[in-house]
């Protein structure tokens, strides 16, 4: 489970036949969720990410927190234990040149550059801009959850090898901001991805982003660089 969010994240990359043309109507929706997103200096965000695949009997949930600075590409992923519990189960960041995994249970962090170019989202903040570059995209109607309306659109990204075929966002049609993003592959999992907070312009020291050796002593670096 520790490495649901991460890797699925990573691997949004699939095709289908579906979308012909990309929607008008959706791409005005997208460009206000995109320009929004950018105006911010920074963003913090909690979330909950649930894998979900019916016919293996699985349904597993995970909390975590995304702090984000889209201008800079700097990111940092903490995850937790479980849905309510608050101990740090694995952490990602990065500062745009490195990016640090840091195994909590296993004391260790792994180094490596950060992910740039290629298909899929190589920042996870990317998830409010994921239509930008190789998706198609469909506005699909709206929907209401606890007296909210959601404008959803489904994306459809133009690789045809990789196992996600559809990814299904709902954006707040009041706040133009992403409430959730779904993602469907061809072994039957969905992973589902929901904003619980959202806080605009938060205030985030950029060492955030980097590893702190100091704070962690006797954990392993292992460089993969």
């Amino acid at each position: 489970m520790k490495k649901i969010f991460l890797y699925t994240i990573l691997a949004i990359s699939a095709c289908s036949t579906a979308f012909a043309q990309k929607d008008t109507q959706a791409k005005a929706i997208l460009n206000q969720v995109s320009q929004k997103y950018k105006s911010y200096d920074a963003i913090k965000t909690d979330f909950t990410f649930t894998l979900d695949n019916q016919q293996a009997g699985v349904k597993e949930t995970q909390s975590g927190t995304l702090i984000s600075k889209a201008k800079s590409g700097k990111y940092k992923v903490t995850l937790y234990t479980s849905a309510t519990a608050k101990d740090v189960d694995k952490e990602i960041m990065s500062d745009g040149k490195s990016q640090w995994t840091y195994l909590k249970k296993d004391k260790e962090v792994q180094v490596s550059e950060a992910a740039k170019g290629g298909d899929g989202i190589n920042n996870p903040s990317q998830i409010f801009t994921i239509y930008e570059h190789g998706y198609k995209y469909l506005y699909t109607g709206e929907q209401k959850i606890a007296g909210k309306v959601y404008q959803a659109i489904d994306l459809t990204p133009e690789n045809a090898k990789a196992s996600i075929f559809k990814v299904r966002l709902l954006i707040d049609k009041v706040k133009k901001q992403i409430y959730s993003a779904q993602l469907f592959d061809k072994n039957g999992n969905k992973y589902n991805y929901t904003v619980s907070s959202f806080t605009p312009n938060a205030q985030v020291a950029d060492n955030t982003f980097a590893w702190d050796a100091k704070a962690h002593p006797g954990v392993e670096v292992v460089d993969l660089r």
